[in-house]
Order: structure tokens, then C-alpha cells, then sequence
């Protein structure tokens, strides 16, 4: 199958991804504590809009309203037996929303949720399962790459990275989140990460959500010595800060986050955007500094 991202790549110097999904959604209207997975089939219309405005901020790739539509995360979202539904028809919404655009659609797939055995209850049969099903899904629904994102576990990364490839042949990003500064919740390295992940044949290596932009760009500049695979980077806008509401709140404004783009292209990131608490006002900033650094 043709490679869409490596083609792109070679297009571009650079390509830009999306901004937050959840954090966007919440900003909205999402109520509190419901998961951004059931507006998918509630308010479709929604979606489709901060999808349209990833597209006119200048995004290259935007990613599928599916971080948590694996079959696990669906039954404890009230969602039973709608892997297909939900999958299906986040990919519509997103192809929807990018019209004639030359816009990479990814389809995103986020940590089952539970950790696996001894430390938790998920066996990984039924890790494999999951992720088999909820990739094919994506897949067969005209994806042009899956995203496997926000992962924190080398051996959970890998069964996800398998289960994929088992079932499409598109190209695979694999992303992590260290959230614990350089290393993740489960206390794997860039090197770590580089050396494990970058063997299973991935088309890119990733950083996503995380702490701090300055502790984003730490692990940037490890992972870039570690790998010579293309670097997935989309950081958080800053360390959240929780209201009396329970809602996030993020204090890094879009000019300031713009003013990484450099560093982040000079360390190795070749698609660039963000995680929580980027709007698409930070993608506007982030794609005029853009054309700035290349001219």
C-alpha cells in the first residue's frame, strides 16, 4: 500500500498535525466527565467543526475522534458493541471535514486503559483483540495512517504496534507520553522507547502530551539522537491547572508555543502540533512561524 506519510514527508520539510481533541471539546460544551468518543454519535456536528479548524489553521494531518473507541474503552463509556459504529463514523466526520484538501487523515488509537498483568487485570490476548479490532476498523474505513498514541508501556506499545501491522498494511506512528518528566508513568526512556519500538518497523517514533514544553523538548533532543526514524511531536500547551469546575485550563498562549518551532525542527521533528490544551489558534501561530523559519 502506498505510504501517504513518507510521501508527504518528502514533499514537505515539515508537516503539521492537529491540536487537542478532548481539551478542545470540553471548551465547547462537553460535559464533564463524558468521554469525547460519545459526541461522535451525540453531536457529530461538533467534531466535524474543530476538525474544519484544524484544517483552515493549516494542518497537514488531522487525527480521528477514536483515542478511546477501542471495545474496553467504549464499555466503560456506556458504548457496548459500537467499536464499528463509533470507528466508522469518526473516520466519515473527519474525511467530511477536510473536503479537497490535500489533509492526511490518522486514525487514533489511545491505551486500552488498564494495565497489563501482574501489575493490573488486562491479559494480553485480550489486549491483542482489542487492537486488532479497533485497527482494522480504521483501516478498512480509509484511514491514511494509524496513530498509536499516548502509550507509556513498552510491552502494551508492542502488542499494539503488532496487532496493527496483522491487520493493514498503513503506516504506523507510535507516541508516548512522559509524563513524568523524561521518562513515562511506567519509567521507560527515549532510548528505551527508540531501541524497542523502532525495530517493529513503525514509519515514525512520537511524543505526545507529556509535561512541560521545556521537559517536551528534553526528550525531543534524547529520542533524536536515538532514532533516524522520521519524530512524531505534539507536546501539551503547558502543565494544566485544574479549576473549582474540574475542567483544564492551560496558560501557554499560542505565540509563546509558536516560539519553539524552531527548536522543535532543529531536534529531529519533522510533524509537529499539539496535545492538550492546543487550540486552533496555537496551529495558526505554530504554522506562521512555520513559513517564518523556511523563508
Amino acid at each position: 500500500m502506498q505510504n501517504l506519510l513518507n510521501d508527504c514527508l518528502n514533499e514537505k520539510k515539515i508537516l503539521l498535525s492537529d491540536g487537542a481533541t478532548g481539551t478542545n471539546l470540553i471548551a465547547r460544551g462537553l460535559p464533564h466527565g463524558k468521554a469525547p468518543e460519545n459526541w461522535v454519535l451525540e453531536n457529530p456536528e461538533a467534531i466535524l467543526k474543530l476538525h474544519q479548524d484544524f484544517v483552515d489553521a493549516g494542518s497537514d494531518i488531522i487525527l480521528t475522534c477514536t483515542f478511546g473507541t477501542s471495545d474496553l474503552r467504549l464499555t466503560r463509556a456506556g458504548l457496548k458493541d459500537k467499536a464499528y459504529e463509533v470507528n466508522s463514523a469518526a473516520v466519515r466526520i473527519a474525511r467530511k471535514a477536510i473536503k479537497i484538501k490535500k489533509v492526511l487523515i490518522a486514525g487514533s488509537i489511545g491505551p486500552l486503559g488498564e494495565l497489563l498483568k501482574p501489575l493490573g487485570s488486562l491479559d494480553e490476548i485480550t489486549a491483542d483483540n482489542n487492537y486488532r479490532q479497533q485497527a482494522q476498523i480504521l483501516s478498512d474505513a480509509g484511514v491514511d495512517l494509524l496513530v498509536i498514541e499516548t502509550q507509556y508501556d513498552i510491552t502494551e506499545a508492542s502488542i499494539a504496534v503488532k496487532a496493527a501491522q496483522a491487520v493493514t498494511n498503513l503506516p504506523i506512528v507510535c507516541s508516548f507520553s512522559f509524563d513524568r518528566g523524561i521518562k513515562t508513568m511506567m519509567g521507560v526512556d527515549a532510548l528505551t522507547f527508540a531501541r524497542e519500538i523502532g525495530s517493529l518497523g513503525v514509519a515514525a517514533l512520537g511524543i505526545n502530551c507529556g509535561k512541560s514544553l521545556e521537559e517536551n523538548l528534553q526528550v525531543l533532543k534524547e529520542l533524536s539522537k536515538a532514532t533516524t526514524l522520521p519524530i512524531w511531536f505534539k507536546p501539551n500547551a503547558g502543565i494544566p491547572e485544574i479549576g473549582s469546575d474540574g475542567r483544564p485550563s492551560y496558560d501557554v498562549i499560542p505565540e509563546k508555543m509558536a516560539s519553539f518551532t524552531g527548536q522543535w525542527i532543529e531536534n529531529g521533528a519533522r510533524i509537529i502540533g499539539g496535545c492538550c490544551g492546543t487550540t486552533p489558534e496555537h496551529l495558526r501561530a505554530i504554522r506562521a512561524a512555520l513559513e517564518t523559519y523556511f523563508n
